[in-house]
């Protein structure tokens, strides 16, 4: 999801206009991915690596059924019997390794791995990013600790709104909800820059509310969307 540079002046524009009324601080941050998942795709290959081969047993598992490993000599007398149970433990390796493969590979896929990834996961982490965000960019540091920052990550589907401990003393967190469901929306149309615009504006609407300009009021953050 790669946005134009009208995209981003839109974006800057919208923070301009929003702040115009407030001495608080909006900032955006757009993520095309917060995590690999790759712990969670082996943790899936690795379940289904222990659990699917075990349906084999009742079945009468039989080493025979892989190729290769029918029509073989065999040692006879008590060998015989070690050189079977070999044959079968190597088998149900073979099979193991395999679904683990099948698995790990299938969860590579973007939809999969989505799919396979637990919603409480993906928000975990969409939050911890934007904390990262959040600091890294200086949003902590306002004079009246205003900053509000919007945070989206595509491949996750998951949208976060941080604001500043001033913010919390005097608002209550689910007054943006209204800015997630709008940065939401625009996101799943597939058209972020309107989401964007509209979840800033009801932020500004939100900050003028309760932080009215300053005297000599200063723009302590830049105005505009990073991308990562």
């Amino acid at each position: 999801m790669r946005l134009t540079t009208d995209d981003h002046g839109r974006i800057a524009t919208a923070i301009q206009q929003a702040e115009a009324n407030t001495s608080g601080e909006v900032f955006c941050v757009i993520a095309r991915s917060v995590s690999s998942y790759q712990d969670v795709g082996l943790a899936w290959a690795a379940a289904a690596a222990f659990i699917l081969p075990l349906a084999l047993v009742p079945l009468g598992f039989d080493p025979a059924w892989l190729p290769g490993l029918a029509d073989t000599w065999e040692p006879a007398h008590l060998a015989a019997r070690d050189f079977a149970i070999a044959r079968s433990i190597g088998a149900y390796a073979v099979i193991q390794a395999a679904v683990f493969l099948a698995f790990y590979l299938l969860g590579r896929i973007p939809t999969v791995k989505r799919w396979m990834t637990p919603r409480s996961v993906r928000r975990h982490r969409t939050r911890q990013a934007a904390l990262r965000q959040f600091m890294a960019h200086g949003l902590h540091l306002t004079e009246q600790r205003t900053g509000v920052l919007l945070f989206a990550c595509a491949a996750d589907h998951q949208v976060e709104v941080l604001a500043d401990q001033g913010i919390h003393d005097k608002v209550d967190p689910e007054v943006w909800g209204e800015a997630v469901k709008a940065l939401t929306a625009g996101l799943a149309a597939k058209r972020p820059v309107d989401g964007f615009e509209k979840a800033i504006a009801l932020c500004g609407d939100v900050l003028a509310a309760h932080f009215p300009p300053r005297p000599n009021d200063i723009n302590e953050l830049p105005d505009r969307l990073v991308e990562i």
